[in-house]
C-alpha cells in the first residue's frame, strides 16, 4: 500500500515514519525547499541555532519518546526560571497555569499587577456557571481573577504559545485545566520534579533532519489537487504530473489543506478554511558574551504583557537557558500577535533595531550584535477560537467518510511539537486502520 504524505513539518515527516515502521511505502510531498516546517536551524556568527521552535514540552511522551526512538540526546533548560517585563521593571514570573495564578501571596511579591488587582484576585465573584461551554482564556481567568491578571500574566503566556489574544483562545482546546475554576480557584499542586521543557543536543532542526534522513522525501514540490482515488496533481501547471496513492495524509496548514481537501471532502475543507492563523518574527541576535549584563545570565528570558506598548512580546536568553558555554551569547525576541500584520511590514533592519531598543531598556543591552537573524513566519501559528474542538470533530468526522484519507498537524490538536506529534500519530492509525475498509 503506498501512502502520500503532504507537508513535510514534523507532523508530516512524523506521519509518515510511522507508516514506514508499519511496513507502507511512503511518499512525503514539500513544496518548500526545505524540510522542518516551523522547525529550522540557521548560521548565526557562525553557530547553528533554531530560529523557529526551540523545545517540547517534556511532560507529554511523544516528543521525548520520538527523539529517543531516533537515537538523539535530549537536553533540559539550565535555567528555566523567565521574567514578566512590566510596570517598568523585570519581575519574576510566579507559578501559573497559562497565567491563572496558583499562589496569590507569589503573585503579591512580584509587583506585577496593582493593589487593586491583587484586591480583585483574591475575591470569589461566583457567577462561573453562566460562562458558556467552551469560554475564552481570557473571560474564564478574568471572571475569577479579575481582567489585570488577564492583561499582565495571560496576555504574555498566551502571546508566546498561540501569537493569540486571551479573549478569543478556547478554554476547551488550548487549556482545558483552566475549566476548573468553575468550581473555584486553582490549588497549586505538587511539584512532579520533572523538567517541563526539553530540547536536543545540537537544537530541535536536528530532530526533523533526522527524521526526514530516513523517508523518501521531496521538496521543491508542490501537491496542487488531490482528485478521487487519491490521484495528486503535482509540478508546475503547464507541465503537470501524476502521483497515484493508496492513502493520503494531508500535513499543512489550514488554507493549502483546505484547498487540497476540496476535491474528496467538501465539507471538512469548508470547515479548515475558517481556522485564522497568526504571524510572527523571530530575531536571533549573537552578542560577545562580556559585553552581555549580568541579567541576562540570571532568567531564561521574558514576557512582555501587549498593555504595556513594547515592540517586542518576549525575549529568550538562548544561550544561558541551555547552559551553552560560547564565547558568544545568542538570545532571541519574538515580535507580532493576531492581527497585527503591520508589525511584521517593518524591514529586517527594522525589526532588528526595536529588538535592540527594547533589550536596552529592559536589561540594559547596550552592545552591537556582532550577526542578526531575522525569521519570518507568516501564518505561522493557528488561532484556536472557542469551539475549537467542535470543530476538528466535525473536521475527522466528514474526512473519515473518506477511506484512506487523514490529516494532522498544528491546526487540529495543539501548537506544540508533542501536541504536533501526537496529531501525527493519530492520522497514521486512522490510514492503517481504513486499510480494510478500502479493500473491502
Amino acid at each position: 500500500m503506498r501512502v502520500v504524505v503532504v507537508g513535510a513539518g514534523i507532523a508530516g515527516l512524523t506521519a509518515a515514519h510511522d507508516l514506514q515502521a508499519a511496513g507502507y511505502e511512503v511518499v512525503v510531498l514539500e513544496a518548500a525547499e526545505r524540510v522542518g516546517g516551523k522547525i529550522r536551524r540557521a548560521e548565526v556568527a557562525g553557530a547553528a541555532v533554531d530560529v523557529g521552535a526551540e523545545a517540547m514540552v517534556n511532560r507529554r511522551p511523544e516528543g521525548i519518546g520520538l527523539a529517543r526512538e531516533l537515537g538523539l540526546e535530549i537536553v533540559h533548560p539550565a535555567v528555566s526560571s523567565s521574567r514578566i517585563w512590566t510596570r517598568g521593571a523585570l519581575r519574576p514570573l510566579p507559578r501559573t497555569l497559562l497565567g491563572a495564578p496558583l499562589d496569590l501571596d507569589q503573585l503579591a511579591a512580584s509587583g506585577i499587577i496593582s493593589e487593586e488587582g491583587l484586591s480583585r484576585a483574591r475575591q470569589d465573584p461566583g457567577g462561573l456557571d453562566s460562562l458558556p461551554e467552551d469560554p475564552s482564556v481570557g473571560d474564564l481567568v478574568a471572571r475569577r481573577y479579575g481582567d489585570e491578571v488577564v492583561d499582565r500574566l495571560v496576555e504574555p503566556l498566551l502571546g508566546g504559545v498561540y501569537a493569540g489574544h486571551a479573549r478569543e483562545i478556547s478554554a476547551q482546546a488550548a487549556a482545558p485545566q483552566l475549566l476548573a475554576l468553575r468550581n473555584g480557584p486553582l490549588t497549586l499542586p505538587a511539584d512532579p520534579g520533572i523538567p517541563v521543557f526539553a530540547g536536543i543536543e545540537g537544537g530541535m532542526g536536528v530532530l526533523v533532519e533526522r527524521l526526514a534522513a530516513t523517508l523518501d522525501v521531496r521538496t521543491g514540490t508542490t501537491v496542487r489537487e488531490i482528485g478521487p482515488g487519491f490521484t495528486l496533481v503535482t509540478g508546475p501547471r503547464p507541465a503537470p504530473m501524476i502521483e497515484r496513492a493508496d492513502g493520503v495524509i494531508v500535513a499543512v496548514p489550514a488554507a493549502p489543506a483546505a484547498r487540497l481537501l476540496g476535491g474528496l471532502a467538501p465539507a471538512a475543507a469548508a470547515e479548515v478554511a475558517t481556522i485564522d492563523y497568526a504571524s510572527v518574527a523571530v530575531v536571533t541576535l549573537a552578542f560577545d558574551r562580556a559585553a552581555v549584563p549580568d541579567a541576562v545570565a540570571q532568567a531564561s528570558g521574558f514576557l512582555v504583557p501587549p498593555v504595556d506598548g513594547r515592540r517586542i512580546k518576549a525575549s529568550t536568553f538562548s544561550t544561558t537557558k541551555w547552559g551553552l558555554g560560547h564565547d558568544v551569547l545568542h538570545l532571541r525576541t519574538s515580535l507580532g500577535r493576531v492581527g497585527e500584520e503591520r508589525t511584521l511590514q517593518r524591514t529586517d533592519d527594522e525589526l532588528v533595531a526595536a529588538s535592540l531598543a527594547d533589550l536596552r531598556d529592559a536589561v540594559g543591552l547596550a552592545a552591537a550584535p556582532l550577526d542578526a537573524h531575522v525569521q519570518r513566519w507568516g501564518g505561522g501559528l493557528p488561532q484556536y477560537r472557542p469551539g475549537h474542538l467542535d470543530r476538528v470533530r466535525r473536521i475527522r468526522d466528514a474526512i473519515g467518510e473518506v477511506p484512506g484519507l487523514a490529516v494532522c498537524g498544528a491546526a487540529y490538536d495543539g501548537v506544540g511539537i508533542a501536541a504536533c506529534i501526537a496529531s501525527a500519530h493519530r492520522a497514521a492509525r486512522d490510514v492503517v486502520g481504513a486499510r480494510g475498509t478500502m479493500a473491502s
